[in-house]
């Protein structure tokens, strides 16, 4: 018997994915979102949890993002 899930595909370089691995591992079990990690760029997620990552990415690139001064 098949076991099928919907979920996400995410494709990104190894920083980024290490800050998606870390976020997860910060949730609660019962938020947690990977379902699987295929390799060290690849992982495959839950659905609902699209615009939750978008959104804390972009706050980390904002949080690291230089500007120069006045």
């Amino acid at each position: 018997m098949v076991n099928a899930i919907k979920g996400l595909f995410i494709s990104c370089d190894i920083p980024m994915a290490q800050f998606i691995v870390s976020f997860n591992a910060s949730l609660p079990a019962s938020q947690k979102f990977i379902v699987h990690m295929l390799d060290a760029t690849h992982m495959f997620v839950q659905p609902h949890v699209a615009e939750m990552i978008r959104s804390r990415i972009a706050d980390f690139r904002d949080q690291n993002s230089y500007e120069k001064p006045a």
